[in-house]
């Protein structure tokens, strides 16, 4: 009850958000900045990355509140999903070293639906968010760097420092727990 309870205040402060409220929005801020940031220090491991991914994410869900329908999961895992994938670029935008990976990076965050978007609207938003959100946190960015942004294993590899061969790994155990998830 007190998560549907949440859920709906969220939803809310997002409506208010989409209508350029701006104490919506410093309500909205104040109820998941320190889940939020939370979750950008653990991918990050660093305080000024995370908190420079938190300040973007909120730019950007200010601009794009409108944008977010039930239909997308639950507001809450919409959010964090634009700090994850925030903190990701940022990650990989501070690399020192050049690969060659990195420029094809750079020309993929674009702003068009995704094979994810369909899946959700087709499989059940609520029950594939729920199913994303049991997986461990490196399985559920593969994914979703994988489907929604088309990254490929190489790339995947680059932007999250890992080897190909645990990026593969991630992707088809995640997959094979999304797909028992799903089937329940």
């Amino acid at each position: 009850m007190a998560i549907e309870i949440e859920q709906d205040e969220l939803t809310g402060l997002l409506v208010a958000v989409a209508r350029e409220d701006r104490q919506a929005f410093q309500r909205l801020y104040e109820k998941i900045s320190g889940r939020m940031f939370g979750l950008c220090l653990k991918l990050a491991r660093q305080q000024d990355l995370a908190e420079e991914a938190v300040q973007d994410a909120f730019v950007q869900i200010w601009h794009r509140a409108a944008e977010y329908h039930n239909d997308r999961g639950a507001p809450l895992s919409w959010m964090m999903t634009i700090a994850r994938y925030r903190t990701l670029d940022l990650m990989r935008s501070r690399k020192t070293r050049a690969t060659d990976g990195d420029d094809a990076l750079e020309s993929v965050a674009d702003q068009r639906e995704g094979p994810l978007d369909q899946s959700l609207r087709s499989a059940g938003a609520e029950a594939l968010t729920g199913c994303l959100d049991e997986l461990s946190e490196s399985q559920r960015d593969t994914i979703l760097l994988s489907y929604y942004r088309g990254l490929t294993h190489d790339e995947l590899a680059v932007a999250l420092s890992s080897p190909v061969g645990t990026v593969k790994s991630w992707i088809r155990r995640g997959l094979m727990a999304l797909k028992r998830c799903l089937e329940q």
